[in-house]
Formats: C-alpha cells, structure tokens, sequence
C-alpha cells in the first residue's frame, strides 16, 4: 500500500492487502485467557475480496485471542433475487443462519451466535411481515435490526452506504417501525455520523422499551470536510456522547472507526499500526465512552473484514486490552464479553 501513489476516499471499504498486513510487527498476545465476544463482523464478497466463513475462522483460530462467540450483522449479501423488494433481506438471514449451522456445537467459538439483519423500519404491515419472516429464518439466533440512517451534505463523508435522506430515524413511520419491532423482542443497531448522535438519542428517549446500540463509536469523522478540525469534532462528538448516555437503554459499540475517523492512512503507510499506536489514535473515542456509559453499557467489535485494510484480527483485540489496562477484572469483562451477553442474549444470558 505504501506504494500506490493513490489518496484514500474514507468513505469507501477496501480490499485487505495481504502483502501490506505481513509488514505487521509481531506482538505477544495480551491477556489471552479473556473472554471475547466480537459483536460486529460481515461476511461477504466485495471489490472482487472474498470474506467468508473459512476466511473469518482462520482469522480467529490464528488470532491467538479467546473469541468466545460473535455477532453476524447484515451487509446487504445473498438478498432473494425475486419476490417483495421488502422480502429479499430475508435471504442473507437465510443464507448466515444455514452457512454457520455447525458452528452452534459448543466449540471453541461460536460464529454468528447472534445475527442483527436488516429490515426497512418504514413500511407498517411490511415491516413487521419482514420481522417474522428474519425470526423464522434466524431459527432463534435473531436479536436485533439495522438500518443505516448515515448522512451528510458532503458526498464525501455521505459515501455509498447511507441513507437516501437525513433524520431517517425521526421519521413517524420509522417509530413505527420502532414498536412493532420492540414488540418482538428485538434490539437496534443505530449507524450514524457523529453529527447525527442526536437523532440517536432522541430516539432512545422516544423508545425506552428498546435497547439503542450505537456501533462504531458514533461514527466520528475527521475526513473530507471535516479534516484539520479535530478538536471541535471531538468536542462535538464528545457532548453529543454526554447526551445519549443519560438514555438508560443506550449501549455503544467500542471501535470500527477506521475508515471514518480518518487518522491513520493505510493506503500510505509503510506498514500496519502496532496495538499500542492503534490505542493511542483511537484511545480519545473509546476511553470516554467507557467512563460516560460504564462497562455494562460498552462492547468491542472488530468490524471486520472492512477494518481488516488497516490491520490484522490480533491486532484489533490487543489494542482494546491496552486501553482496558486501567480497568478493573469485572470491568474487563464486561467490556469484552458481559455486555455482549446481556444484550445479544448469548449462552443462554
């Protein structure tokens, strides 16, 4: 990567450079015997990069970490070809749920323990017909729902995969959505940019019945339009985080914030971050949403494959163990492990 003479767009995802990530220094693996649940990993086909079930195992088999069980979270593959366009995300439920079936065996790690699908919270007596069909087809791994609501004004920052308009997520019909799904037992993953953590918020105070989890740190961007002001985004993303904190059913997805947050350029670099260097960029995003939201509100995910183009699976693990340092034995393992289980419901918490 360091020698393409090539200007990173942060709102893409990128293809993993094998040849760039060997350049990685070798590291003693932290605290090895810490339970790990990854909440946030994709399974797919993009930009011509295959990432699936063999790839993501050796990945974690090789990691030298204690994965205990992960999330599945929808990223628009394997869709149903025909029928209702509010039908097709039924498919890549189908198609996880059948793919990782021998994965739910007691193992060593249990892949896609929990799936979060996606459903378009919009359309009333569609939504809710596509809510049951995800249930039937998870075969009783379903916890939650997606729905992207990330927008900006810059085209840069608003990237190919966001909303079609801003504030999705104040819409009537999208509350709607809201209900019928809390009515099912299911959680929320909320995706925003950082400037849009208000709109999370207002609807977690709108939805006290529903567990609101904002993935990847709230998304904080320090690119495009956003470059060469990082304090005032922080500042900005910081009171924001205040907010949606006093929300009792708020949870937060620690990490994934690679591509947006923009300050660590892998296609220039002359080889991967360390985990200390990775802590050190991503410390001021993560360390205050542990003190603010306490470690019975706060995940870890790895947000791979698309993190995978800055560093390796090991990597991401040891990088929020040293920022943990500081924490206390049950706070470790809520952090890593406990909050997962508790709001993905997984072995049988």
């Amino acid at each position: 990567m360091s020698d393409k003479d090539e200007e990173i767009v942060f709102a893409s995802i990128y293809t993993p450079d094998k040849a760039w990530l060997s350049r990685a220094v070798p590291e003693t693996v932290l605290e090895p015997e810490l339970p790990i649940i990854d909440t946030h990993f994709h399974l797919s086909a993009f930009n011509g990069h295959r990432y699936m079930l063999d790839e993501f195992r050796k990945d974690i088999v090789s990691c030298g970490h204690n994965i205990d069980a992960t999330v599945f979270v929808e990223c628009g593959t394997q869709y149903v070809e025909t029928g209702p366009d509010h039908m097709k995300p039924v498919g890549e439920t189908q198609f996880i749920t059948a793919l990782t079936a021998s994965e739910q065996d007691g193992g060593s790690s249990d892949i896609a323990a929990a799936i979060v699908a996606f459903a378009d919270l919009t359309l009333g007596d569609r939504t809710h017909e596509v809510l049951l069909a995800h249930i039937g087809a998870a075969k009783g791994r379903l916890r939650g729902i997606r729905q992207r609501a990330k927008w900006d004004a810059d085209p840069r920052v608003k990237g190919k995969y966001s909303a079609d308009i801003p504030h999705l997520y104040l819409q009537p019909a999208f509350s709607e959505g809201m209900r019928t799904m809390a009515s099912l037992g299911l959680s929320f993953d909320a995706s925003v940019y950082h400037p849009q953590i208000p709109d999370v918020t207002a609807l977690a105070r709108a939805h006290p019945e529903v567990k609101v989890i904002l993935i990847h740190s709230g998304s904080p961007v320090g690119h495009s339009s956003y470059a060469g002001r990082e304090k005032e985004n922080h500042a900005d993303w910081l009171s924001s985080m205040k907010d949606f904190a006093d929300c009792p059913n708020a949870y937060v997805k620690l990490g994934g914030v690679l591509m947006n947050l923009a300050n660590f350029d892998f296609l220039r670099e002359k080889a991967p971050p360390t985990s200390e260097r990775l802590a050190q960029l991503w410390r001021p995003y993560i360390e205050p949403c542990i003190e603010l939201f306490g470690a019975e509100r706060c995940m870890v995910s790895s947000n791979f494959p698309v993190d995978k183009a800055g560093f390796s699976y090991a990597t991401v693990w040891n990088m929020f163990k040293h920022i943990t340092r500081g924490c206390s034995a049950h706070e470790k393992e809520m952090v890593h492990s406990g909050t997962a289980r508790h709001v993905y419901r997984i072995n049988g918490s």
